[in-house]
């Protein structure tokens, strides 16, 4: 992989985000953004066991999903105090996904604040928040409704990789999904994924970030990215949805047509569909190879 460091500023100016991430599709972590949010110092670990302990949580563990696994579908299930408990002493590799703290809390939306100076079409309805133990891995992937993110980071650090959506077969998409096939684990212990199973992977190009408590880090629509948590601790997640229509359309497709094919396949005719993506996404990763003339 050939990556670079995320640019980090303190502030910025809306023009400035526009010309130099937003258009051109560039990342950029601000890294004051949210320091005048109520967030920043009021949400902990014992604020949240305290107004939603109760509430039943789907976890994830840091197991790849298969051509058999269900989309989105959770490994077990406990309150949200019974998870805090578990991640804030120590690591625990379980993650919260997509968990909408807002609709039981709804409070919690008078504690930050929409930058809509930097960019329009909020989806207002669904701010997530993010939950990981150490050790917690976020797969390889991009999302689905191809929005923009604003991923703010609160209690704990988290590395991050990024890649734009083009880099897809070098990453081996996985045809009519958001995930790559290869294993991105624990990554930088060798310095790069297993290059012996996927070689395409050493053409891609992206960028490495570690966010800190209070970091927002600007995700532009389609670019895959996988996170591991090296603390226990959680982030919130802003979208905004493309300002073109081309781009609106790109989401719908992915949620509506893309998925509902693939969930199709994986009932009907699994062990097909399975070969059928695996031999796809490795041709795909071939020509790549080829026209670099690397290997």
């Amino acid at each position: 992989m050939q990556l670079q460091p995320v640019d980090r500023v303190d502030t910025i100016s809306a023009e400035d985000f526009q010309q130099r991430y937003y258009l051109p599709l560039q990342p950029v972590v601000i890294t004051k953004l949210a320091k005048d949010w109520p967030a920043v110092a009021k949400w902990n670990w014992e604020y949240f066991k305290e107004i939603v302990g109760s509430k039943r949580v789907g976890l994830y563990n840091n197991v790849k999903s298969d051509a058999y696994t269900p989309i989105n579908t959770a490994d077990d299930y406990k309150t949200f105090g019974e998870y805090i408990d578990m991640v804030s002493h120590g690591p625990a590799a379980w993650r919260i996904f997509l968990f909408n703290i807002f609709d039981h809390a709804p409070q919690l939306t008078e504690d930050f604040t929409w930058p809509e100076h930097l960019m329009k079409g909020f989806v207002k309805k669904y701010p997530m928040l993010f939950v990981g133990g150490a050790t917690s891995i976020t797969h390889m992937h991009f999302d689905i409704d191809m929005s923009h993110i604003l991923h703010t980071q609160f209690t704990g650090r988290k590395r991050v990789l990024l890649f734009p959506f083009e880099e897809q077969h070098k990453l081996y998409r996985k045809p009519f999904e958001v995930l790559s096939l290869a294993d991105f684990s624990n990554y930088y212990e060798n310095g790069h994924p297993d290059y012996s199973k996927f070689p395409a992977l050493k053409l891609a190009r992206g960028y490495e970030v570690i966010l800190n408590h209070g970091d927002t880090l600007f995700m532009p629509a389609g670019y895959w990215h996988h996170m591991e948590y090296l603390d226990s601790g959680f982030a919130m997640s802003l979208r905004a949805l493309q300002a073109s229509m081309s781009g609106k359309l790109k989401g719908a497709w992915n949620l509506i047509g893309m998925r509902y094919i693939d969930t199709l396949m994986k009932k009907t005719a699994p062990k097909w569909w399975y070969e059928y993506k695996r031999t796809s996404l490795l041709k795909a990763a071939e020509k790549e190879l080829e026209a670099s003339d690397v290997r």
